[in-house]
């Protein structure tokens, strides 16, 4: 947090600076006051009236003041709330893909909307609050020691007991900012599955239910925040208590001090200090504990955890001039052993097709191909190379994956093939020709540079999975990871797409249920799953076995 504040020195200067105009505005008008005071108890007309016109001086620089100080803290404000969203945005785009898919996506974007806001919200205007009373708490204390040191040590030990109690309120606190991100998040995914779904809660006219759960999850939420904000209220009411009661003993001792010769002026000057340091006490503890409250919201969403290296833990690059190799490889979902023993070889260049029943295996054993899951038991290796010593950042950036669910950016054709990388010119032009986008490109005002629509609405399945595919071109993917890549297709288009795989250089490792005649028998093996078991055969072999039977 500290580097966070310090990242711009001269800023924070600035809002320190800003901090001591208000501090320097509320003294301002406490010395009018004894000025006031001081000017009845005279009972002189003309030292009355400069009392007046200092008072009306003020009255114009009030508001001056606040504006110079409001613009100072703004700036600042504005620029380290920049320095938290990206470091946040940064912490999730750079974390390790098996953790980031271990999470519901709507959990990022409550961190990035939700808790920042929070963040904002409750550290800076806690931070200035407190900032604001401690330093008046101070300067009120060192007055008060030079003009009654006995006034000056009760004060400070009030302050002693203020602080020991706010200590023993900075856990609860803590524990409800906590509590209330996660709230936030939940409500999120929530939100996000309910309007994803639309669609199917239409069709099957159960809006009502979701609706009710809907609920449930916003009355969690506001829950939360209201403890939250019943907590911050108390502290202050306790605080509130013991300062009233300070505030009464100062009385009664200036009441004693009139008595022996104290002066109106004086004891109301005394006597604010004494209740405004209270008050100073009051708003600076539940703020303190606000904005530590606020750290831990911080720490979650922003600073990087112990283990952030783990996505470079591999300190091998990826190289595949000749053979992936799997020896004895087992994987199990808790007891359940999904494969027993695994044992083939992925050849460069050539084509893989997996076959299975449903819940066989098959995206088992492409995500330990594609170094998606590495806690199995066996070896796989590339070129000799153990595949858990292979640099993550390295393999991704040599292979490339085609899904069902196509997902396309709402951008230009062109950066949806680059993917906003600087490809040359003649990659993506050989990308668009192998995937017969030309005549897509050709048929749009824009050509290569036409803008799609929100996950390229306005193209066909077959142009968003063709897109997909030249994205692996134009990367030169050394091997093209296929999930269910024509299942979405009609047969034609299906086939279109498949023979697209199959005239690639690539090596291609892919999983399908479907079967296109004349097309898919041009794989070269074919990888059976069957009862946790991986059987290899000559696609040709294959087929032409299925087809007899």
């Amino acid at each position: 947090m500290k580097e966070l504040l310090l990242r711009r020195k001269g800023k924070f200067i600035q809002y320190l600076f800003a901090t001591f105009l208000f501090v320097g505005d509320h003294f301002a008008q406490m010395g009018i006051f004894v000025l006031l005071l001081r000017a009845i108890e005279k009972g002189d007309s003309k030292h009355f009236g400069y009392v007046v016109a200092i008072t009306v001086l003020f009255i114009f620089y009030a508001p001056i003041n606040f504006l110079i100080s409001r613009l100072l803290r703004i700036r600042y404000m504005r620029d380290t709330i920049l320095d938290v969203r990206k470091q946040a945005f940064d912490k999730i785009i750079n974390m390790p893909f098996k953790k980031f898919s271990a999470r519901s996506k709507e959990i990022y974007i409550s961190n990035l909307i939700n808790d920042i806001n929070t963040f904002e919200n409750k550290f800076f205007i806690s931070l200035l609050n407190y900032l604001i009373n401690i330093i008046m708490f101070l300067l009120s204390i060192l007055i008060l020691a030079f003009l009654d040191y006995k006034l000056a040590i009760a004060m400070a030990l009030q302050a002693v007991i203020l602080t020991a109690l706010a200590t023993v309120f900075v856990k609860k606190a803590s524990a409800l900012e906590t509590e209330l991100s996660e709230c936030n998040e939940n409500f999120t995914t929530d939100m996000a599955n309910t309007f994803n779904g639309m669609e199917i809660l239409k069709l099957n006219h159960i809006e009502e239910k979701f609706k009710d759960k809907s609920m449930e999850s916003i009355k969690r939420a506001e829950s939360k925040k209201f403890a939250a904000a019943f907590f911050t209220d108390m502290q202050k009411h306790v605080i509130r208590i013991i300062s009233f009661a300070s505030s009464v003993a100062v009385m009664i001792y200036l009441a004693y001090s009139f008595l022996n010769g104290l002066s109106l002026s004086m004891g109301g000057f005394l006597f604010q200090l004494c209740s405004s340091s209270g008050n100073y006490l009051i708003n600076a503890f539940p703020m303190r504990n606000q904005m530590k409250a606020s750290m831990t919201i911080y720490r979650k969403i922003a600073e990087p955890d112990e283990n952030s290296e783990e996505q470079d833990k591999g300190s091998e690059e990826f190289c595949f001039h000749k053979e992936i190799t799997l020896k004895a490889v087992s994987f199990s979902y808790g007891k359940k052993e999904i494969l027993k023993d695994a044992a083939f070889t992925i050849e460069k260049g050539k084509k893989y097709l997996i076959k299975g029943p449903s819940g066989a295996g098959k995206s088992t054993l492409i995500n330990l191909l594609a170094k998606v899951t590495e806690d199995y038991r066996g070896e796989i290796s590339a070129d000799g190379i153990d595949f858990r010593r292979i640099n993550e950042k390295s393999f991704h950036s040599k292979v490339a994956f085609v899904y069902q669910d196509v997902f396309l950016f709402e951008d230009t054709i062109r950066n949806n093939i680059a993917l906003y990388q600087e490809v040359p010119e003649e990659k993506i032009q050989f990308a668009v020709k192998v995937c017969g986008l030309e005549g897509i490109c050709g048929d749009k005002k824009a050509g290569i540079d036409e803008m799609l629509s929100e996950n390229g609405k306005n193209l066909s399945g077959g142009q968003r999975q063709r897109i997909s595919i030249a994205r692996a071109i134009a990367k030169d993917a050394e091997i093209l990871f296929v999930d269910e890549g024509t299942s979405s297709l009609n047969e034609e288009l299906g086939r279109e797409i498949e023979r697209v795989f199959l005239n690639l250089e690539n090596t291609v490792i892919a999983i399908s249920h479907r079967y296109y005649e004349g097309v898919t028998d041009r794989y070269d093996y074919v990888l059976e799953i069957k009862n946790g078991r991986v059987h290899q055969f000559p696609a040709q072999e294959y087929f032409h076995e299925v087809v007899v039977c």
